[in-house]
């Protein structure tokens, strides 16, 4: 794969920020996916950059979700902001990351990324749910590094 922009389809991105959508419908909680080809830092490092340069760390409830993948790295990263990490135990992603290795093994990033959102949609809701006059804070658009 040469460049991130052939990662996914147009519609493998429809489909993802669908699930996005749906995800976020059950939770105050704020999933984002971005993508990039590589990065020359530790991926969690450069996950959190990312995380703050799209203000997801500027959510009311400081429950956004990031999940970061660098492409040509076969790298990924799921992770969530202060308001998350304070409320969760320490191994609440690992479910959700298993899911997803399982479908991109198989070559299946798409329904890999979709599984992802679901699980963490899912698993936000038990701790952020949504509440009458909810907003979207974030977009809901992959972004590209």
């Amino acid at each position: 794969m040469s460049k991130v922009e052939d990662f996914l389809t147009k519609e493998d991105e429809r489909e993802i920020v669908e699930a996005i959508r749906m995800a976020e419908k059950n939770t105050s909680g704020e999933i984002r996916v971005h993508i990039e080809k590589t990065t020359s830092m530790d991926a969690y490092d450069r996950a959190m950059e990312v995380f703050h340069e799209l203000k997801m760390d500027e959510t009311e409830l400081q429950n956004g979700v990031l999940i970061y993948l660098a492409v040509e790295d076969r790298n990924f990263v799921i992770c969530g902001d202060k308001g998350i990490n304070d409320v969760v135990q320490d191994d609440f992603w690992n479910c959700t990351r298993d899911i997803m290795v399982a479908e991109f093994k198989k070559g299946d990033f798409k329904q890999g990324l979709i599984d992802g959102i679901t699980r963490a949609g899912e698993q936000l809701q038990h701790y952020f749910p949504w509440l009458e006059g909810d907003t979207n804070e974030l977009s809901n658009e992959i972004s590209r590094g």
